[in-house]
């Protein structure tokens, strides 16, 4: 007789029950068993026969049980929408389809970010082909208003986009200077409002400005992106006081580090402060290897959430012995214990 454990099909000797084959599989403790997709109660392993016919059997360790449940519960949560990726990935200045799309497969994001351009007469098999690409990843589109100059221009742009892509998610841009790129603080609040007003849900490309945040927050957005440096600079967090504070005062909203980031360690430190996600575009589509890159960020946003949830250590202003200095072998005359036995030379 065989049966199946864990995928891997293995012969089951005399008796035939459950107690039988963990003896013979011996595996490491603490463990949980299912047999046929049922959960088997410790203790009743003996009673649980495996009939003649193939069984499925499948063990779980404790701590993996653990890192699951965890994994579940810390979840992004945005505008009612659960995402499990913390990566938000731009679309954009890739060189191929096949490249976007091997860079999508790599990061794994929670959403794709996409803007709206004037479709060329000729370009409208491209067009076409790019939209089927975004679809096939099932991946939650959020358009965006990139390059947009006023408010009025940026609404416009949102109506336009919900109409084409059936959303009412809208990356909020409103840029106020063109050499830096820099949000336009009185224009980005004005068309936050209006959007609001009109049902959109609204995820505001900011500065790190306390208090153009708390404008954005009181006209009703419930996520917001500061930047860590100007779009597509890759300079990493160039106001680490100021975003860090912004988390502190603001610990209830979703926080999403958008532009600036570079490095893959640049996205795990936003996110060890407990910045809540990262979304990228040219950090990934620029480099040398941009799917290998993605993978990179996919990994540096993974390890940046789970030592944020694991709690770092207190930073120290002066040296701690990470060993205990008691009972040191050979310790010196100067160890706070005295020698057995002191010389001195007349």
């Amino acid at each position: 007789m065989f049966v199946i454990v864990n995928g891997q099909t293995r012969p089951l000797p005399e008796p035939r029950t459950l107690a039988a084959l963990l003896v013979l599989l011996s595996p490491p403790a603490p463990f949980a068993v299912a047999h046929n997709e049922e959960f088997v109660q410790r203790g009743t392993y003996d009673m649980c026969c495996i009939s003649p016919a193939i069984g499925s059997i499948s063990f779980t360790l404790q701590q993996e049980v653990e890192m699951r449940d965890q994994e579940m519960d810390d979840q992004l949560v945005l505008y009612g929408r659960i995402f499990t990726s913390r990566l938000l990935l731009g679309t954009a200045r890739y060189e191929s389809p096949r490249q976007l799309s091997e860079a999508i497969s790599a990061a794994d994001p929670a959403m794709l970010t996409v803007s709206l351009r004037r479709q060329l007469a000729a370009s409208k098999d491209s067009g076409q082909s790019f939209w089927n690409l975004l679809r096939e990843t099932r991946r939650t589109i959020l358009p965006n208003t990139a390059g947009c100059l006023s408010a009025r221009e940026a609404v416009k742009t949102a109506c336009m986009a919900r109409e084409l892509f059936q959303t009412n998610l809208i990356k909020l841009e409103v840029i106020g200077d063109e050499v830096n790129l820099q949000p336009d603080p009185f224009g980005l609040v004005e068309a936050a409002n209006e959007l609001v007003k009109l049902g959109f849900q609204v995820l505001p490309y900011c500065t790190e400005d306390w208090v153009l945040c708390r404008r954005l927050m009181d006209a009703g957005c419930e996520v917001l992106m500061p930047w860590a440096a100007p779009i597509g600079t890759g300079q990493g967090p160039r106001n680490a006081r100021a975003l860090r504070e912004l988390r502190q005062r603001a610990p209830q909203i979703p926080l999403i580090i958008d532009a600036g980031i570079g490095l893959p360690s640049h996205a795990c430190q936003v996110m060890e402060w407990g910045f809540d996600g990262v979304l990228l575009n040219t950090a990934v589509s620029r480099a040398t290897a941009p799917v290998r890159m993605a993978r990179a960020f996919a990994n540096g946003v993974r390890a940046g959430r789970s030592a944020f949830l694991a709690g770092p250590m207190i930073v120290q202003q002066a040296a701690t012995p990470s060993t205990p200095e008691i009972g040191r072998p050979f310790a010196s005359q100067s160890s706070q214990f005295p020698p057995l036995l002191s010389l001195d030379s007349v």
